[in-house]
């Protein structure tokens, strides 16, 4: 009992609560709680004429109060702190360098069944799923057999698209259609119907492999030894080559950290996509010490995850961004795969960055801390040659390989050397990337394409010119054929295809661009004999959907793998001999600084999954801009010049990582009320760098590049400083100084550090 407490006033404990306000609240403690209350501690607490769930963060004084008499805790519903003392500390690093309140934060960190309740979540159960029971291989029977039912058709292709086996729920709310479609391919024997439990540990079923014996070579070796080397808290920065064999290095610290130290660790992987082949590479040698967490995941797997690495009872953590804040007890390592990825970057508040929370919580405690990328941010790769990182070097790929060699193809030369009857097809695929193709096949070997664009056609327009758009956003509509229907990429907004134009009446016929769908087709229609995956976000909704596709890819049934940036990392086939780029320029010349690395990142990223066994491997880039920098390095597989080229654009006008940067972004429902609160936020901008001398730039305010997402219209102004301290204080003063208007759902964000300005 505190002394407060013994002398006849009540204990009172400061409260963070999930509420957009940058302070805590005083509570009272009862006498009697169901559990202690300490910090971390969950809590029930009364606020206006509702209650809800906040953090214990300390003790309190009760200065704060005045003459009013502070409210009482309603209910301790843990045992024990939810957010041990290191993970409080880490929340509040992180809401104090974002600016964000800390009751978000600490809530963000959680589970959600923990951050929105004061009980578990509920237990697995059932559900019922439908699976392929008779195949349609050619586009020429599933014309026939559908050409008086096409929501069937619509409803077979997408199971197609899911692997063969998708929940019923899933497939009605992605067609919008009703059950009767579910029971009419049933009756035709099409489909069949099974129910599954749902297991609470998602990789329980899934066989952990057999780790292989593998020397590490000289330079991981090397690595090795100087991570396991550094001094707590070290922080290193490796950069390996694709196929250098990065994930060695992890495996053999890993190793030593919690066989040998007996600590726990945590690995995080940019991407869903990976995840299972990264749970397989570690299960394969830690067998059940390793959890998983990460978004695809339902609350009650993630829930048992999490509580398990909590009790100890398994010690390694692989996700994707969350992952980080893994509730585990003498931390030895962690380690931060494809650290270059913007993935790892949180979209909605807290606006946190998992890299860099990965080095302050491994600084705190005393890990090991290991970044690894064979392209590595322009960030990590300044803080290696400034020293706050140590750089460490895998220059060869494993077992004596080779980088592929890389052939870039002018697409208006092709063009140019086309007939008008191929011309359409050439702009698509080459003849040089075709040719490549068949070889494959005939040799039993395998390719993978890439397009970093899904749908069909990038949008239609009818024969006036005029685009269809979204009603809700700034942005045309993706024309998607499977199923048939027009798609905003930003807020899912849907139409039916081949409605008539909104401006002339016309119909929207034209479709222009081009998209992962277009290209599945043309390869079904040049290359019948060819067994083709396709991996996108549209065939990925299904829990197990990245694993199945994979899988096949892993056994051989798959002959060319096509998809969007998700299979340009981390995948590991010794057969894949031809990677084909089919648009390089996707994204080149978008209005946003970073746009030439995420280009140089991505075709380097996916020129290294050819080649990776003793067949060797090639690589076919068509662009329209073969003298870009981007390209041009990327297919040289030469970091440094990129980066030396890249570093003297980012430095005249100056952007990261010359300087910090955050992006302060006003939205509403109303345009002209936007505009003008964004003038107003950034008068009071200027006004308080020119009263402080803070040495912050102010530039805007002006419309976002993509002015309108989900109805809400959008400016920005962007604030720039050499230091974080001023930029920190300026954001500080603005959030706590400038009303938002309550009228038009007005809000205001500012995104610290953030890895896109669109």
């Amino acid at each position: 009992m505190t002394a407060s407490a013994s002398a006849g006033r009540p204990r009172l404990v400061e409260v963070a609560l999930p509420l957009p306000l940058l302070q805590t609240f005083t509570y009272a403690v009862p006498e009697t709680t169901r559990h202690p209350i300490v910090p971390g501690s969950r809590v029930v607490v009364p606020v206006r004429n509702g209650r809800t769930i906040g953090f214990c963060v300390g003790e309190s004084d009760g200065v704060s109060l005045g003459d009013t008499v502070p409210k009482a805790i309603l209910d301790v519903p843990d045992a024990e702190p939810s957010l041990r003392a290191d993970l409080l500390a880490l929340c509040r690093w992180i809401s104090e360098y974002h600016v964000v309140p800390l009751g978000l934060v600490c809530r963000a960190v959680l589970p959600g069944p923990l951050g929105l309740a004061a009980r578990p979540a509920p237990e697995g159960r059932t559900e019922r799923l439908l699976v392929i029971a008779q195949e349609l291989p050619t586009l020429l029977e599933r014309d026939a057999a559908f050409k008086r039912a096409p929501q069937q058709r619509q409803l077979y292709e997408l199971l197609e698209q899911l692997g063969g086996r998708a929940p019923v729920p899933l497939l009605l709310q992605r067609l919008g259609c009703t059950s009767s479609v579910v029971a009419g391919l049933l009756k035709r024997g099409l489909v069949r119907e099974e129910r599954e439990g749902r297991s609470r540990d998602p990789f329980a079923s899934r066989p952990a492999g057999q780790a292989a014996q593998v020397t590490p070579s000289a330079a991981q070796r090397a690595a090795i030894d100087a991570i396991l080397a550094g001094a707590p808290g070290a922080a290193f920065l490796l950069h390996g080559i694709t196929g250098s064999g990065k994930t060695l290095v992890y495996l053999q610290v890993l190793e030593q950290v919690v066989r040998k130290e007996g600590k726990s660790a945590i690995v995080l992987v940019p991407e869903i996509a990976l995840t299972p082949q990264a749970v397989d590479r570690f299960r394969a040698v830690f067998g059940d010490e390793v959890a998983v967490l990460h978004s695809g995941l339902s609350d009650g797997e993630r829930l048992d995850a999490w509580r398990a690495l909590r009790r100890g009872e398994k010690r390694i953590a692989v996700g994707a961004r969350s992952a980080v804040f893994a509730p585990l007890a003498n931390l030895g390592a962690i380690i931060v795969d494809e650290e270059h990825e913007a993935s790892y970057k949180q979209a909605e508040t807290p606006r946190y960055h998992a890299r860099d929370v990965a080095l302050i919580r491994a600084r705190e405690a005393g890990a090991r801390c290991v970044l690894g990328s064979a392209t590595p941010s322009l960030e990590s790769w300044k803080n290696a040659q400034d020293g706050r990182l140590t750089l460490l070097s895998l220059p060869e790929r494993v077992g004596g390989g080779r980088l592929p060699a890389v052939r870039v193809l002018d697409l208006r030369q092709e063009l140019r050397a086309s007939t008008p009857d191929e011309r359409a097809r050439r702009q698509v695929i080459s003849a040089a990337l075709e040719h490549g193709l068949r070889e494959r096949l005939a040799r039993g070997e395998q390719s993978i394409l890439l397009l970093n664009r899904r749908g069909y056609a990038s949008f239609v327009q009818c024969a006036d010119g005029h685009v269809a758009s979204c009603p809700n956003c700034s942005i045309s509509l993706t024309y998607h054929r499977t199923p048939e229907r027009l798609v905003c990429h930003y807020c899912l907004h849907q139409e039916a295809a081949g409605r008539a134009c909104g401006d002339c009446g016309a119909p929207m016929e034209r479709q222009r661009g081009l998209g992962t769908q277009q290209v599945e087709r043309l390869l079904v229609e040049r290359l019948p004999e060819a067994r083709i995956a396709r991996m996108d976000v549209d065939t990925t909704t299904g829990k197990w959907a990245h694993t199945t596709i994979l899988d096949r890819v892993g056994s051989g049934e798959v002959d060319v793998l096509l998809g969007t940036q998700m299979i340009a990392k981390g995948l590991d086939f010794p057969n894949v001999t031809l990677v084909g780029v089919i648009d390089a320029d996707v994204g080149i010349n978008l209005p946003d600084f970073r746009a030439s690395e995420r280009t140089f990142q991505l075709l380097s990223q996916v020129a290294g999954r050819a080649g990776r066994g003793p067949k060797g491997g090639e690589v076919v880039i068509q662009t329209r801009v073969p003298g870009h920098h981007a390209v041009r390095h990327a297919a040289a597989h030469d970091f440094l010049g990129f980066v030396a080229e890249e570093m003297a654009s980012r430095e005249s006008p100056p952007y990261p990582p010359t300087l910090r940067l955050a992006n302060v972004v006003v939205s509403g429902l109303d345009e002209v009320a936007v505009a003008d609160f964004a003038r107003h936020v950034t008068e009071w901008l200027v006004g308080a760098e020119s009263r402080f001398s803070l040495g912050v730039t102010v530039l805007g305010p002006a419309p976002c590049p993509i002015e309108r997402i989900k109805t809400r219209f959008r400016w920005h102004t962007i604030l720039k400083s050499v230091h974080a301290a001023p930029l920190t204080r300026l954001i500080r003063g603005l959030m706590t100084g400038v009303e938002v208007p309550g009228a038009g759902e007005m809000r205001l964000v500012v995104d610290r550090d953030p890895v896109s300005l669109l």
